[in-house]
């Protein structure tokens, strides 16, 4: 389902953001969360933050978009991309090729990009694995891995041309931004600070109607082959909560994520994530009091049958929580099957 309409905090927060010159401009999705946000920062020249996916329909509405404010593809000098999620990288290559533009991402992402039907291949493989790993029935298994196949193609490859890392300053559209590495949404999360405004552009590290999930996925610079299929370590959920709190940290006006509306008290939000994940991992605790169970067993002991088109996200969202409790000592993982089980300590 699409996120909330805008409330009137929403579209204030937007209007100073466009005063500042940062251009929200919404992006059809084929997804479940609606519109992805793009945004236009406009300088000497323009920057385009995000691409939307890799699709007509996409395209259309961002060259829409662009329109209302008076520019073409082609007006573009750069496009920056956040992270490595389809709905964010899918039109990058395509955007940067129409435009004459250069692309310019996060030095971890840049082989992401740039081989991008080796990398989906691999995260999908990946994905099958921790799904047999963990309990997930043979048969939801593959018909998922099959669906990812034809998923992958809203992503697209893309050349890019500038890397930056994370501390660094970038200089888009002419204007200074500082660069933070945010991991746990995705490996490669990168958010962009201009401190004159005060304004964060956050991709999906923060946003403001629905808490980001902490998807399992290879971390950043592991090459790709076999790998042992549990879940990577440092993992997700651990991973976005130090990165949340990094950004709790930071001095802003606001924030301008990837779905929906802007986030004008940040440190508040960032305070009710990190408690909401405690609450949830409060649940699957106690539903470890019945014995040993599997995370896929535990996703099914708290919301019934799960969807197909939905078992891998809930397994990342569950196995982020056990994850929790495993570093406060409150369950025990037991790997000495095929299929992991997780007990109350």
């Amino acid at each position: 389902m699409s996120a909330p309409a805008l409330d009137d905090d929403a579209h204030a927060a937007l209007q100073t953001a466009a005063e500042a010159g940062l251009h929200r401009i919404p992006v059809p999705t084929p997804f479940a969360i609606g519109d992805v946000n793009t945004y236009v920062i406009e300088g000497d020249g323009l920057a385009l933050v995000d691409a939307g996916p890799n699709s007509a329909t996409a395209l259309s509405g961002l060259e829409q978009g662009l329109a209302t404010h008076g520019w073409a593809i082609t007006d573009l000098d750069v496009v920056f991309v956040t992270h490595q999620h389809i709905d964010h990288i899918g039109l990058a290559g395509e955007v940067a090729r129409r435009a004459g533009a250069e692309i310019v991402c996060l030095d971890l992402l840049e082989p992401v990009l740039a081989d991008w039907n080796a990398f989906a291949q691999q995260d999908d493989d990946d994905a099958f694995l921790l799904m047999s790993r963990h309990g997930v029935e043979a048969h939801v298994a593959e018909a998922l891995h099959a669906v990812a196949a034809l998923v992958r193609g809203w992503g697209a490859p893309a050349r890019v041309d500038r890397t930056v890392r994370a501390g660094e300053t970038v200089t888009l559209a002419g204007r200074a931004f500082e660069v933070a590495w945010r991991p746990g949404h995705s490996p490669s999360d990168t958010t962009l600070l201009e401190p004159s405004s005060r304004i964060l552009i956050a991709g999906d590290h923060l946003l403001k109607d629905i808490s980001s999930n902490a998807l399992i996925a290879r971390p950043m610079g592991l090459p790709f082959g076999p790998w042992e299929g549990a879940r990577p370590r440092p993992t997700p959920l651990l991973q976005y909560r130090e990165s949340l709190r990094a950004t709790r940290e930071q001095d802003l006006a606001l924030a301008l994520g990837g779905h929906g509306g802007p986030v004008v008290d940040h440190p508040a939000l960032v305070d009710e994530r990190l408690r909401a994940h405690e609450r949830r991992a409060d649940d699957f605790h106690a539903i470890l009091t019945d014995g040993p169970m599997s995370a896929h067993e535990i996703a099914t002991a708290k919301w019934g049958e799960v969807a197909i088109t939905q078992a891998f996200l809930t397994l990342s969202e569950v196995l982020g929580h056990l994850d929790l409790l495993l570093a406060d000592g409150r369950i025990v993982e037991d790997r000495s099957q095929h299929v992991i089980r997780f007990r109350q300590a």
